[in-house]
């Protein structure tokens, strides 16, 4: 049996160190406190859902405007007709364009984060499928990436608005939340803010505990438990 490695027992240590469930205020600190890379590490948040994802009415997948937003330039691709092109692209849109964005993609062109797509561009598009989906570029109206709206979607995308989806097994549902860097503060508005979505999105059909568990992690460091029962009652009062 393989030894384990300096860092793996760092993290058997830390998290030996932080068993008890913590506020997401001390979870923060304590990330920082634990940092061991030299660059700016991510910081991700991931629920335990007590749902069921084979069930139709149990499918879980939304979007959330992190109000300190998420520390990345997201670059954005937009597939468009006509004027909506140029709006997209007054609204600071990477690329745009309409059949010749469509090919370059269909080409390999993946230099994006984000591709939004106008609905009757969507015939084009799916025939991209086998491109796109791997990579969860494909546009969806549950994201918001489908809309009439170009130039208003961009700005939200810009400004730190993410997608989220509970994973098929287990209803796990992870994402990232910001730097290590952020002011503790701008971290705990984002953690409010996505327990708040969360909570709203709940399916009715879910019975029993529907919020198992919430981790934050950073980059190369440990899982730290947040304590359910503050978080819960501050965020509907946050953002």
């Amino acid at each position: 049996m393989a030894k384990p490695t300096k860092r793996q027992k760092r993290l058997a240590e830390v998290k030996a160190k932080y068993r008890d469930p913590v506020s997401a205020a001390e979870a923060i600190k304590i990330l920082k406190e634990e940092k061991s890379v030299k660059f700016d590490p991510t910081v991700e948040i991931a629920f335990r859902l007590g749902i069921n994802t084979k069930l139709n009415d149990q499918q879980i997948r939304s979007t959330v405007t992190l109000p300190g937003g998420t520390g990345k330039e997201v670059r954005i691709a937009v597939v468009a007709k006509g004027e909506k092109v140029q709006e997209a692209l007054d609204a600071g849109a990477d690329h745009a364009g309409s059949e010749d964005l469509a090919e370059k993609i269909g080409g390999g062109f993946l230099d994006f984060d984000k591709l939004v797509a106008t609905p009757d561009c969507m015939a084009m598009l799916s025939k991209l499928g086998k491109v796109l989906g791997p990579k969860g570029l494909m546009p969806n109206p549950k994201d918001g990436t489908v809309t009439t709206d170009v130039g208003k979607t961009i700005k939200e995308l810009k400004a730190g608005k993410v997608s989220f989806r509970a994973e098929k097994n287990g209803g796990l549902v992870q994402m990232a939340i910001g730097k290590l860097s952020f002011e503790d503060e701008r971290l705990l508005q984002n953690v409010n803010a996505v327990v708040d979505v969360i909570n709203k999105v709940k399916p009715p059909s879910v019975k029993g505990t529907y919020i198992k568990s919430i981790y934050v992690s950073s980059t190369m460091g440990p899982g730290v438990k947040l304590d359910l029962g503050s978080l819960q009652t501050k965020a509907a009062a946050t953002v």
